[in-house]
């Protein structure tokens, strides 16, 4: 497995947000954390990434402990992640937003860059053209020199995908992608992830909370419900489970 989350617990105060959560997630597989507002999708999406320390348990990116390595050491090791809400830097173009994801990447020494040697600049144009090829991958490179935040939301959407990509990641996560999106925007942010997995080899795992674009995406769910697991499975199967139904609409009758 690319991810275990082996009994992971996270508690603030008084208030436990995960209880004793595992899971685990194979290369290649697109796995999705389900469930309804507050189950605590969130809140493992920042244990595993290096946001928050878990309580209780530990998480392994391939078969090696992130406990205690910051976010940028997560990133360095091949996980990146976007954001339930966009997070762009506001005053910088498309192409810079992406450029950022290729920091620890770049070739040259700090003294190389401050002295504008010769291997700084044709550093600097290996990654602009690398970080192109991305816009492309996701079609909008047409707004490459654009502010990111003149774009429409699920453009921007796209420059944060492109953001994480452009840091190399073996597992992405993706914090409800197709939030705020219309049907088509949707089913072609689906389609692109869906491809992005064969392209740059990736292992996803995302938090969404429609249903119809879990099912046409993802191979394997886990529900969440007050920070615990009651279910994991096929997306098909978890839409009849009665603990998942009851998760989601409240108490009901089970024929």
């Amino acid at each position: 497995m690319i991810l275990k989350v082996d009994k992971v617990t996270k508690n603030f105060g008084g208030v436990t947000a995960i209880k004793e959560t595992s899971f685990s997630v194979a290369p290649k597989e697109i796995y999705g954390l389900i469930g309804p507002n507050g189950a605590g999708k969130t809140t493992m999406f920042n244990i595993i990434t290096g946001n928050y320390e878990a309580s209780e348990g530990e998480v392994f990116f391939r078969n090696e402990t992130l406990h205690g390595l910051k976010p940028h050491q997560i990133v360095r090791r091949g996980v990146a992640r976007t954001f339930q809400n966009i997070r762009l830097f506001k005053s910088m173009s498309v192409l810079d937003n992406v450029l950022i994801g290729f920091d620890f990447q770049a070739r040259y020494s700090f003294a190389e860059s401050i002295l504008r040697l010769p291997r700084f600049f044709g550093e600097e144009k290996r990654i602009r053209a690398k970080a192109m090829e991305i816009l492309k991958y996701l079609g909008i490179e047409k707004f490459a020199e654009h502010k990111a935040t003149d774009l429409s939301y699920g453009q921007q959407r796209k420059v944060e995908i492109a953001r994480a990509l452009a840091t190399n990641p073996e597992l992405l996560l993706l914090d409800e992608p197709a939030a705020g999106m219309n049907p088509a925007e949707t089913k072609e942010l689906a389609d692109l992830i869906y491809k992005a997995r064969e392209d740059f080899d990736l292992t996803v795992l995302l938090i969404e909370h429609d249903m119809k674009f879990v099912n046409q995406l993802c191979d394997r769910v886990l529900v969440l419900d007050y920070g615990k697991s009651i279910f994991e499975g096929k997306p098909s199967d978890a839409i009849k489970d009665p603990e998942v139904v009851a998760a989601y609409l409240g108490d009901f009758i089970h024929d």
